[in-house]
């Protein structure tokens, strides 16, 4: 508990340094879930989402959220982007750079933290339904979709290892 609690001072912090990018010479930190479900006949699939204005496939992602855990609040993105419900990993599989296009400050690149959940609930309504399209893929497919070589890379190695335990 100790530990989340020095990680949630520690996101805050790189919250903060996003917005006045010169305070950090470290990249500001985001959280990101990788949902994927056994499927009946194709087994592991890879749930990607859109970007609201790139429209470019990836994974449910966002800022960390005070009070709640780099995990948790993955989770609560999955939720509110795709619509998904299930367990998360508290533990990281992965980071990749990723570059936001923010209105106030332009571009800014940050790491994202990459959390596997296992989804075992799709939602008809969430949040962002409208704004987003979510679906099903293949792990080699999403890992072809995503513009990010680390996303893609990372996929194709949940895969194997952590989403197999």
């Amino acid at each position: 508990m100790k530990l989340a609690k020095q990680l949630t001072r520690s996101i805050a912090k790189s919250y903060s340094a996003a917005m006045t990018r010169e305070q950090s010479g470290e990249l500001p930190i985001q959280t990101g879930a990788l949902p994927w479900r056994l499927a009946p006949k194709n087994g592991i699939e890879v749930l990607l989402v859109t970007g609201r204005r790139s429209g470019r496939w990836t994974i449910p992602k966002g800022w960390p959220m005070p009070g709640k855990s780099l995990a948790e609040a993955a989770e609560q993105e999955a939720f509110e982007e795709a619509g998904v419900r299930g367990t998360i990993d508290p533990n990281p599989i992965g980071t990749f750079r990723h570059v936001k296009q923010l209105h106030v400050v332009g571009d800014l690149e940050v790491n994202i933290v990459v959390h596997p959940l296992w989804v075992d609930r799709e939602l008809p309504k969430w949040p962002e339904l409208g704004q987003r399209k979510r679906k099903w893929f293949s792990p080699k497919e999403a890992a072809k979709r995503v513009e990010s070589p680390e996303l893609s890379s990372m996929i194709r190695q949940a895969v194997k290892k952590s989403l197999r335990h």
